[in-house]
């Protein structure tokens, strides 16, 4: 690490800061409470007497922990319960069975967790209280394809529009479209009972409809949407007939769409957003400041192709160095968001490590900068790494060990080019997300 290890530990050190205040333990409990028999969640009241059974169900990368919190909070007054999570995203929990699924891509785990969940719930009356734990993930963590529309083809819709770039808003507006629980249809399959659903954000501007494709929430995206979005990437060729005939049938109007907002299978519905990005930005900021940093928290809606963002998030960089604008050195610059990958190669790598790569050929030789980018659950794409740091020295030290930048990016091969260096960020699964954290220091 040589002249930047200092750095270095400092960027490390932020990240940390802005995982730990989302922690969905101590999120569940700066928003819900419980005093004697009354539940408090946000501003609403809940009489837990009123109530013959609570039911605990869920999906996402978070949801043991969540669960676990949960438990600790109510007892023995949870009647029954069973949350989705991705493999090794695991808590202790006692009466919620954590079922461990699929994620990016849904698997036949995740279809059998959620058929249990159904059928839970079709046991739910308005005497009983449902709670739902919803976190990033929860999407490909709830699959129930519709009737006519295997997993398989559900699987190879995702990965399409994983691989051409689209935003996880227009994935999920998919997603909504061809599963049976998806935008607001869990919350039909609870009714009438009293439901209220804890959510960690993982999407840009936090918007319900979107998170976890919003189960339990009116949707705002119509079938019509679905098919501009094949058509704005140029895919309708390529996805499944089955689904497609779906997609053109609802937007004809011989499929009933999604339930939209008024419909009164939410009457007695609660949604609340209790962690996301911007908290975990904030305490980034807050983290910087107390190492003496000119801290700025740039934005938490930053999306976009990864190589692109990385360009400007640099040259941020450099406008610092050299005139000392927007902040003067020592500066660290926080963003949060979710960018994409247009995936050209077959190497190994996930947008954080990618964003990371790019940023590398942008600072090359320049002194005191330091980039981080990691995703917040402890796993960028399809790799054991959150994300990775690099310097104005990291080119350098590659080529130094033979290493082609540019070469490992056009294969987005990030994952071997840092691996190669040692300088992968690995947490280990952390049980929670809010999307990824971008983390610039200027000494």
């Amino acid at each position: 690490m040589g002249r930047y290890e200092v750095l270095r530990q400092h960027a490390i050190e932020i990240f940390y800061a802005g995982l730990r205040a989302v922690d969905p333990n101590d999120a569940i409990q700066r928003h819900v409470s419980c005093e004697g028999t009354i539940l408090h969640v946000g501003s609403q009241q809940y009489d837990l007497d009123a109530f013959r059974h609570i039911y605990v169900v869920g999906g996402g990368k978070a949801g043991a922990s969540m669960a676990s919190a949960v438990e600790n909070l109510l007892g023995e007054r949870v009647t029954q319960g069973w949350v989705n999570v991705k493999y090794e995203h695991l808590a202790p929990t006692r009466t919620i069975h954590i079922h461990e699924a699929g994620h990016p891509v849904p698997d036949e785990a995740g279809v059998r967790g959620t058929q249990e969940i159904v059928h839970l719930l079709e046991t739910a009356t308005e005497q009983d209280l449902v709670i739902c734990l919803i976190s990033g993930g929860g999407s490909a963590l709830l699959p129930a394809p519709v009737a006519g529309i295997t997993l398989q083809q559900k699987q190879a819709v995702t990965k399409l529009l994983l691989h051409c770039g689209a935003t996880i808003n227009e994935i999920n507006t998919i997603r909504k479209h061809i599963s049976a629980i998806k935008g607001g249809q869990l919350a039909r399959v609870a009714a009438p009972a009293t439901l209220v659903t804890l959510i960690l954000s993982d999407v840009i501007g936090d918007p319900l409809d979107t998170i976890a494709s919003g189960p339990t929430v009116p949707d705002s995206q119509t079938f019509t949407d679905c098919l501009n979005i094949l058509n704005k990437y140029e895919i309708e060729a390529q996805i499944p007939m089955p689904v497609l005939q779906r997609l053109q049938q609802g937007a004809q109007g011989e499929i009933a769409d999604t339930p939209k907002a008024g419909d009164p299978i939410f009457r007695n519905v609660q949604n609340l957003i209790i962690a996301s990005n911007v908290l975990a930005a904030r305490a980034a900021e807050e983290k910087a400041r107390a190492l003496h940093y000119n801290p700025m928290l740039l934005s938490t809606f930053v999306e976009g192709e990864t190589r692109e963002v990385a360009k400007v998030h640099a040259a941020i960089l450099k406008e610092i160095l050299h005139s000392g604008h927007p902040l003067t050195a020592p500066a660290c610059i926080i963003s949060g968001g979710e960018t994409t990958v247009s995936i050209q190669g077959d190497g190994l790598g996930g947008r954080n490590q990618e964003f990371v790569l790019a940023a590398a050929r942008e600072i090359e030789g320049l002194s005191n900068v330091v980039i981080l980018s990691a995703g917040t659950d402890g796993t960028d794409g399809p790799t054991d790494a959150a994300g990775a740091i690099a310097d104005g020295d990291t080119v350098q030290r590659a080529q130094e060990k033979s290493l082609d930048p540019l070469a490992f990016l056009k294969n987005n091969d990030s994952y071997h080019f840092f691996e190669a260096l040692g300088d992968l960020i690995k947490t280990g699964p952390t049980n929670t997300n809010v999307m990824d954290l971008r983390i610039l220091l200027a000494g």
